[in-house]
C-alpha cells in the first residue's frame, strides 16, 4: 500500500523518459510510480492536487542559510537613502544594546542609494561607547566605527571607517563567535524562507571561515537542528578553503591539506551532508571588488583578488588533490581566469574524471572563457536575480561591451556547460520563480534590458533550478527530477510556468511544498 497518492495535476517530472505525468504514488518518503505504475494501488492517503503544476523541489545551490536568518531578525537601514535616516536606525539599534563595548549589529547597508559610503565620525555621532558594525549587502563589505576601528591593526586598510574582504574579515575576528543555539534558530527561519519559496533542498556556501562563516564550531549549529528534529530541508554544507590545515597524512594519499580526520565532500547523510570546498578568490559587484581584467567603468581600479594569486592557486590545487569537490567564488573575469588556471593545474597533476568543480557566480564571462568552462568540465553556479534587483546599477559600471557577458545563460548552455541556479541570499531575494523569469527575460527591474542574447527557455531556467542543481550538488541519484526510487520533494504551484507570459512567472503561487513524501509545515524533520 502507497503511504500517498498524489493525483490530478500536472507533473514536470524534468525525466526525458517520462515528461509528464498525472499521478505520483510515495511510499516511505520515496516516489514508486508515476500515472499507470501506481493507478490501481491503494494508498493510506490520496491528495487531490486540483489540476495543480508540480516540479521538483527546488535546488537552491548557493545560499547563506544562518546570515539570511540573522538579517532577518536584525535592525536594517534598507532602503539606505539619507544619511539622518541610516543613523536614526543606528542609534535606535544602540539604544536597546546595554554596556559600554558592546556589539550592534545592523544589516541592510548599502551605499549606492546614498551615492557615498557612510564613514566612521558619522557612526561615532550615535554609537555612545558601543561598537557598531554596519553589514554591507553584498556581504563583502561593511562601515565601522571608532570603537572598532581602534582595535584593529595597524595595517588594515580602511577608507573612512569602511573595510572590504580581509579587512572586513579582520574585524568580524574580533568579536565572539555566535553561540550556536542562536545560529540554529537564524538557519531554522532561513530554512523556512526557503520552503514557502518552493526549495527542499540548499547548499551553504561556506562555514566556519573569516569571511561569511559565523563561528569555528558552526556545523554543530546545523547538527543541533538536526538533532532536535527541527531541520526542515535538506542542507549540503560547503567548509571554507581556510578550514584545511597542513596534515602529515600517508605520502600515497597525496593529501597535503585537510579538514580534521580527513572529512571531505560527500560526509553525511540525506539531510545534512558535506558538500564542496569553498575558496574565494575575489569579491563583489556591488563593493566593486571583483577582480576584473580591466578598470570598472568611470573607474581607475579593477577590483582585487582576496590574496596573493600564487596562494589561492595553491589552496585550489590542494583542495583537489585532497579528494574535494570545489566552489571556488570567481565574480570578475579575472577571478575567473585564476580559477581556471588553478583548476586545469590541478588536474593536470591528479586527473579526476567526475570532479564537478563549480564557479560560484561567473558573474563576468569573456566569450574566451566559455570553452575553458566546458573543456575543464566545470559547472557555472549563476544567480540570475542579482541582474534583476542590480541589474541597471551592474551594466552601469561594466560599460556597454562587457555588460552582456554578466551572469550569462545561453552561452553557457550552447557550450555544453552545466547551468545552475541560486539566489546567494539574503544578497537578494531568494525565490527560485523570480529568477526564472530573469532568465527568460533577461530584464532588470526597471526593464532594462541586459545581454538579451543569454535568455533560455523556461524549460531551460527550471532545469537549472532542479536537475543541474542535484547534479552539481551531487545528488542526481535522489533528486532533481521525479523518478522512482528518487525522494519525494516537489513543489506544487498554481501554474505552470511554461504556459504564462514570461513576466508572470515570478508571480506563481507556491501552493505546497512537499519534503519525504509530507506537506512541509516548517516543523522539523518529517
Amino acid at each position: 500500500m502507497l503511504c500517498t497518492k498524489l493525483t490530478n495535476a500536472k507533473f514536470l517530472t524534468m525525466d526525458p523518459n517520462h515528461p509528464v505525468a498525472r499521478e505520483l504514488g510515495i511510499w516511505r518518503g520515496r516516489i514508486v510510480g508515476l500515472d499507470e505504475a501506481v493507478a490501481s494501488l491503494p494508498a493510506r492517503e490520496v491528495i487531490d492536487l486540483q489540476g495543480a503544476t508540480v516540479l521538483p523541489g527546488f535546488i537552491d545551490s548557493h545560499v547563506h542559510l544562518a546570515w539570511t536568518g540573522l538579517k532577518q531578525s536584525a535592525p536594517s537601514v534598507a532602503p539606505c537613502e539619507r544619511v539622518e535616516d541610516v543613523l536614526a536606525v543606528v542609534a535606535e539599534a544602540v539604544s536597546r544594546k546595554s554596556g559600554n563595548g558592546a556589539w550592534v549589529d545592523v544589516m541592510g547597508y548599502d551605499q549606492r542609494g546614498l551615492g557615498r559610503h557612510l564613514t566612521a565620525a558619522e557612526l561615532d555621532t550615535v554609537s555612545h561607547g558601543r561598537k557598531v558594525f554596519l553589514m554591507h549587502d553584498s556581504g563583502h563589505g561593511c562601515v565601522v566605527n571608532s570603537a572598532v576601528l581602534d582595535l584593529l591593526p595597524a595595517d588594515v586598510f580602511h577608507q573612512d571607517g569602511f573595510l572590504v574582504e580581509s579587512a572586513m574579515a579582520a574585524a568580524r575576528q574580533l568579536r565572539l563567535p555566535f553561540g550556536q543555539a542562536e545560529l540554529a534558530d537564524a538557519v531554522e527561519r532561513a530554512a523556512r524562507t526557503c520552503l514557502a519559496e518552493g526549495v527542499t533542498a540548499v547548499a551553504e556556501a561556506g562555514i566556519g571561515g573569516a569571511l561569511f562563516g559565523h563561528s569555528p564550531v558552526e556545523l554543530g549549529a546545523y547538527q543541533l537542528l538536526w538533532d532536535q528534529g527541527r531541520l526542515p530541508l535538506r542542507v549540503q554544507l560547503m567548509a571554507a578553503g581556510e578550514t584545511l590545515r597542513p596534515r602529515s597524512a600517508h605520502r600515497e594519499d597525496g593529501i597535503p591539506r585537510a579538514l580534521d580526520l580527513g572529512m571531505r565532500t560527500g560526509f553525511g547523510d540525506d539531510w545534512l551532508s558535506l558538500g564542496a570546498l569553498k575558496i574565494y578568490t575575489d569579491g563583489g559587484m556591488m563593493a566593486r571588488t571583483a577582480a576584473l581584467t580591466a578598470p570598472y567603468a568611470g573607474m581607475d581600479h579593477s577590483g582585487q583578488l582576496q590574496d596573493d594569486p600564487d596562494r589561492l592557486t595553491q589552496l585550489i590545487v590542494d583542495g583537489h588533490l585532497a579528494g574535494w569537490q570545489l566552489a571556488v567564488h570567481a565574480i570578475g573575469d579575472r577571478a575567473a581566469d585564476l580559477a581556471l588556471d588553478a583548476l586545469e593545474r590541478a588536474q593536470r597533476l591528479r586527473p579526476r574524471q567526475d570532479a564537478r568543480h563549480r564557479i560560484e557566480h561567473a558573474g563576468l564571462i569573456r566569450p574566451d572563457q566559455l570553452p575553458r568552462f566546458a573543456r575543464l568540465g566545470v559547472s557555472a553556479v549563476v544567480q540570475p536575480t542579482f541582474l534583476y534587483s542590480f541589474g541597471d546599477d551592474y551594466s552601469d559600471v561594466m560599460g556597454e561591451e562587457r555588460a552582456p557577458w554578466m551572469y550569462r545563460g545561453r552561452g553557457f548552455l550552447d557550450h555544453g556547460v552545466t547551468l545552475v541556479g541560486s539566489s546567494d541570499r539574503p544578497v537578494t531575494v531568494g525565490a527560485p520563480l523570480r529568477a526564472v523569469q530573469f532568465m527568460v527575460e533577461r530584464a532588470s527591474a526597471s526593464g532594462r534590458p541586459i545581454g538579451p542574447d543569454e535568455a533560455i527557455t523556461v524549460e531551460e531556467a527550471l532545469r537549472a533550478y532542479t536537475a543541474a542543481g542535484a547534479y552539481a550538488c551531487r545528488w542526481e541519484d535522489t533528486a532533481g527530477s521525479l523518478t522512482p526510487g528518487k525522494r519525494a520533494d516537489l513543489v506544487v504551484l498554481g501554474d505552470d510556468p511554461r504556459h504564462v507570459g514570461p513576466s508572470r512567472i515570478g508571480g506563481i503561487e507556491v501552493v505546497a511544498t512537499f519534503v519525504d513524501g509530507h506537506e512541509a509545515t516548517g516543523e522539523g524533520k518529517l
